[in-house]
């Protein structure tokens, strides 16, 4: 519920922009001109597919001579979101793409972790934090997972290297539970998985987490992410080399089937482990 109000709000960004712009007797091509962005992407903050970077907002105001709604707007936004700011744009288009084709090196991609999992991933970034920041952490990152359950759920594609598989989050229970998660998911079919074996080597994006999302009226976008910084690529070229890369990681992995025996099997080892402990 959370998630669909923001993104009213943001449509309600978008509704408002057009309203100002069409006053102004503008297209979507001039405003663009004039902000340093293209026509396509004003369409797209118009519909609230995608929201504009803050130095974007503050063009638009200069432009269209609006005294700063855009900007407080934005930050306003900015500010209520439960996820990390350089990653709640991503997080905004997750909810939105059709296709989600992501990558993870040594964690379980964050639509299909557990909460027990979640929580032991963010203490370990956090472990002075308040209660009530983990769990508001930990809450975002469940509201996320949302749209796999969802009836137009996006079809979604995970590649996990076997070290996220290897590496004991929150401890042999709390992984037994997470793996028994993904393989539900995809006997449900709710997700395709793949796991990244270790003897596979050398890999495409060595360490370098990846998302590749797709839209029913939008480019492609593709998200990578460093410390405490994400981006969004937006540039067709740089765009194509990411699904080229996402391919090569795709036909490097394991198949779907040894995939899934391989989940089941490090399942059955943790759960072995917590009955001993």
């Amino acid at each position: 519920m959370a998630k669909a109000r923001r993104l009213d709000t943001w449509r309600f960004f978008g509704q408002e922009l057009k309203a100002q712009r069409e006053a102004k007797g503008m297209t979507q091509g001039e405003l663009g001109e004039r902000v340093f962005v293209s026509g396509g992407y004003i369409g797209q903050f118009e519909q609230g597919i995608r929201k504009p970077q803050l130095d974007v907002a503050r063009r638009i105001d200069e432009v269209l001579q609006t005294g700063g709604f855009f900007e407080r707007t934005w930050r306003r936004l900015i500010n209520a979101s439960p996820y990390a700011s350089y990653f709640e744009a991503a997080a905004e288009l997750e909810a939105v793409a059709t296709k989600i084709c992501e990558f993870e090196s040594t964690a379980v991609p964050g639509l299909l972790q557990t909460p027990e999992y979640a929580r032991a991933v963010v203490l370990a970034s956090n472990p002075l934090a308040p209660a009530e920041y983990v769990e508001e952490t930990v809450r975002g990152r469940m509201d996320r997972s949302a749209i796999l359950r969802d009836a137009t759920r996006p079809l979604y594609w995970a590649i996990v290297h076997e070290t996220a598989l290897r590496i004991p989050v929150g401890g042999p229970a709390v992984m037994a539970e997470q793996l028994d998660h993904l393989v539900a998911h995809v006997r449900d079919r709710k997700a395709l998985i793949q796991v990244l074996p270790y003897a596979a080597g050398a890999y495409p994006q060595m360490g370098k987490p990846l998302k590749i999302m797709e839209f029913e009226d939008a480019p492609p976008t593709a998200y990578t992410e460093a410390v405490y910084s994400g981006n969004l690529l937006d540039d067709p070229a740089v765009v194509k080399r990411a699904q080229a890369a996402y391919d090569l990681l795709r036909a490097a992995a394991l198949s779907p089937e040894a995939s899934l025996a391989l989940l089941h099997s490090a399942a059955e080892d943790y759960r072995r482990c917590a009955s001993t402990t």
